[in-house]
């Protein structure tokens, strides 16, 4: 065998289907799409979610709630965290990014899952009251920042 004799095997390969080309053809006129209705227009396709005229879920199910536009998202990090540090100059929110607790600097919450057996100054933007006592009862202080 050589590369010049090799040939598709026979019925594998097929020439497309030319649509509207006259009567002769088949598929002349209305192009293999019957007559009239919804899927014989262009475009004639409803979207995705439509149900046949049935009321759609969407519709179906009830509004609740709302969405404050306003509300702030807080990064959290916890006592036990901030325990494992044994650090004795503040914790800021920087150092709490570069340590890879927070995302972002300016939205940082501590809570107060865990004991602290060091005194720590933690400044942070916001203090769950658990965490605070905890702070001040270690000998430390929750420095709030903006």
């Amino acid at each position: 065998m050589k590369l010049s004799e090799l040939r598709a095997v026979p019925g594998s390969r097929k020439n497309r289907k030319r649509v509207g080309r006259g009567i002769g053809s088949g598929t002349g006129k209305t192009s293999g799409r019957g007559q009239k209705g919804q899927k014989s227009r262009s475009g004639g396709k409803p979207h995705p979610w439509f149900e046949g005229g049935q009321m759609p879920l969407y519709r179906r199910l009830p509004k609740r709630g709302f969405t404050n536009i306003f509300r702030k998202e807080y990064e959290i990090v916890n006592i036990s965290q901030l325990a494992n540090l044994g650090m004795k100059e503040p914790i800021t929110p920087d150092f709490m990014k570069e340590k890879g607790f927070v995302r972002k600097v300016g939205s940082v919450k501590i809570l107060g899952n865990g004991e602290l057996s060091e005194a720590v100054t933690v400044h942070a933007q916001k203090f769950s009251r658990a965490a605070i006592n905890k702070i001040e009862k270690s000998g430390g202080k929750a420095v709030t920042v903006q």
